[in-house]
């Protein structure tokens, strides 16, 4: 390398590429000239349209607390609401920031799926934040189709919620 001075015309070429994102931060800054760009290439023709997907399902519609839903018998409601359908599993989510919980509550749900549990419970304790973003969290489309019904296991007790799952169909 001793005959070779200053930059090859490849990194010339680099550095001029790089200068170019900077002009947005630094704007009318750029050192080095910029290398002509080679002509571009004629567009391709359109290609034809890809036919539409078809919906496979209609989303299950949005779950409110202590409303029965649609496609729950008056009976199994009746039991879920009353606390005869005992929660198989609980996460409390007290002292968790609101992210951490959301986080918590994602794998929460989808371990009880995966176990087949039937109804499982979540404590948000009496706070504002948790216990008002929990139902927006629960009726997100990665969880919605999961759970067939919400209530609290009391009408006294607001900071906890029981969740019905859907049973896993083969």
């Amino acid at each position: 390398m001793a005959g070779r001075k200053g930059l090859s015309e490849e990194d010339l070429r680099l550095w001029a590429a790089y200068g170019r994102t900077l002009t947005r931060l630094m704007p009318g800054r750029t050192r080095l000239p910029l290398a002509p760009e080679p002509p571009a290439d004629p567009p391709p023709s359109p290609a034809p349209a890809a036919p539409p997907l078809p919906r496979l399902a209609q989303p299950p519609p949005h779950l409110g607390l202590n409303a029965a839903p649609g496609g729950l018998d008056k009976s199994t409601w009746k039991q879920f609401r009353t606390g005869r359908i005992r929660a198989e599993a609980r996460l409390d989510l007290h002292g968790h920031t609101a992210a951490r919980a959301h986080h918590e509550v994602l794998h929460f749900l989808e371990r009880a799926h995966a176990a087949q549990l039937r109804c499982v419970e979540i404590i948000t304790g009496k706070g504002e934040i948790l216990a008002r973003e929990l139902p927006h969290w629960l009726n997100a489309p990665g969880l919605r189709p999961r759970i067939l019904a919400l209530t609290h296991p009391h009408a006294a007790n607001t900071g906890s919620v029981r969740i019905l799952l859907r049973r896993v169909r083969a």
